[in-house]
């Protein structure tokens, strides 16, 4: 497991490279030094082809082909190797044009997709031009396998905007070079028997200036096999080794790729900042889920606030790497709570609210994660919490969940002046019970920036503050 590339992030098109490679190979017998010089070899194959004058790479919703080994060829004529690569986003067919039945060869509008990424497609052409040999079949007796698998190639580029195509698939090619290379080095390192291991490459956003790194997983093998690999990139990288940067739930998700789960991640990214004097913003770090009433086939309306709330925490544990455990279900949350002795076994399958206390117990019990409880006796005095909340955020960086009457709401943030102590509460609504509407749900303050009038004055409320794991 090795990184194989890495890009400075900033202004530019993303070029994303993917498809696959069939790695076949013979083998006479299973001796592991015979097996590893075979699968060397085999790799050269690779090499040579991914070199040679038959890869092809295409640009994804768009009819350009362009052949990389042959002085950068491409189709439509218009492209040439001089060709500026963020001019490609002309050809590339939209989902909105598509629905207008727009499709077709021609150069598509100037003004090309929200995001900047370009995705292309990995080919190998079979055929060749000119003569063709004639077959010749011959007859070998013996013991022999055949190991075969495919290789998910997948590479990632950054470009800035006076890169021209040529400029662009030279670095495309040696990324894909690189990567061939820690797949052999993953696939010798975990090769067992007569089984090949299939390497896996995943992306990584590291913190400012690091940007967008690849790294090579062996696939099947657990993150709690690799805690030595990703210490030794943590070293690499100068990272802090509390946080699970590189674990494989981390892993970047470009944002032209839609999440299959359906739901909602970090809607609280289209707001804007409310601006108070001296005011800072302290966030939720990482990623997390929108989840809400009427959500998964339940009709948990008027009283499944918490569990909503609680369902969000857990996304954002998972979704960070801390734990593989799926976001539990009201069942197994009422479950969590028998379990632990806090709830007697008629509560399961119930309609019964449960509080911030019993987030905590669910949280400890299911995640293994720990949590500490503010206890605010009335509403009013929210507002003077300011420090002890902009701290969570930069120490923490989870979501708590809050309780108050018969309301539970999740705060992902503050923004708070240290000078007047004016406080603005970033609050993510479970009551919601509409669509994943992102527009709708920022518009109608489902996921908003609050007052401190927001919190009914007079009643007492509960805080769980879960704490981070330090863990890598």
């Amino acid at each position: 497991m090795v990184v194989t590339d890495s890009q400075p992030s900033g202004m530019g098109t993303i070029l994303r490279v993917r498809g696959p490679l069939e790695f076949k190979c013979h083998l006479d017998s299973t001796d592991v030094l015979l097996m590893q010089k075979v699968i060397s070899r085999t790799f050269e194959t690779l090499h040579s082809q991914v070199k040679s004058e038959s890869c092809v790479l295409t640009v994804c919703d768009s009819p350009v082909i362009i052949w990389p080994n042959k002085g950068v060829y491409a189709t439509p004529e218009e492209i040439s190797p001089n060709t500026l690569c963020e001019d490609m986003h002309q050809w590339i067919q939209t989902d909105e044009q598509e629905s207008a039945g727009k499709r077709s060869a021609k150069k598509k509008s100037k003004k090309g997709p929200a995001v900047g990424i370009i995705n292309l497609r990995l080919m190998m052409e079979v055929t060749r031009t000119g003569p063709l040999s004639a077959p010749i079949l011959s007859r070998t007796v013996q013991k022999s396998y055949f190991l075969s698998t495919t290789l998910p190639m997948d590479c990632v580029v950054r470009t800035t905007c006076n890169d021209t195509i040529k400029d662009a698939f030279e670095h495309l090619l040696e990324a894909l070079t690189r990567q061939l290379c820690e797949m052999e080095k993953v696939m010798l390192q975990h090769v067992k028997g007569t089984e090949l291991l299939v390497p896996e490459p995943l992306h990584f956003l590291l913190p400012e200036p690091k940007g967008l790194v690849t790294v090579v997983y062996p696939a099947g093998v657990p993150d709690s096999q690799l805690e030595a690999q990703r210490e030794e990139l943590h070293q690499q990288f100068e990272l802090p080794d509390d946080w699970p940067y590189f674990r494989r739930a981390n892993a970047y998700h470009f944002p032209n790729e839609p999440y299959k789960d359906g739901y909602l991640r970090n809607p609280h990214l289209a707001l804007t900042h409310p601006s108070l004097e001296n005011g800072k913003a302290y966030l939720v770090q990482g990623i997390y889920s929108y989840h809400h009433y009427m959500q998964d086939h339940m009709d948990d309306n008027g009283w499944g606030c918490a569990y909503r709330s609680l369902q969000t925490i857990c996304s954002w544990f998972q979704q960070q790497g801390y734990t593989e455990r799926p976001v539990p279900t009201h069942k197994e949350i009422q479950q969590a709570l028998v379990d632990v002795g806090d709830k007697q076994a008629s509560f399961v399958g119930s309609r019964q609210w449960i509080g911030s206390i019993e987030v905590q117990a669910v949280l400890n019990q299911l995640l293994g994660v720990t949590s500490k409880i503010m206890f605010v006796s009335q509403g009013s005095e929210l507002s003077s919490k300011g420090r002890e909340l902009a701290n969570h955020f930069l120490s923490e960086g989870t979501p708590i969940m809050i309780g108050g009457g018969v309301l539970a709401h999740t705060i992902l943030g503050v923004t708070w002046s240290e000078t007047t102590g004016q406080i603005r509460y970033l609050i993510l609504d479970p009551h919601y019970t509409g669509a994943e509407d992102l527009q709708v749900i920022t518009d109608k303050g489902w996921c908003g920036w609050k007052s401190a009038d927001f919190w009914d004055q007079t009643a007492y409320y509960n805080l769980c503050l879960p704490q981070r794991p330090k863990v890598i």
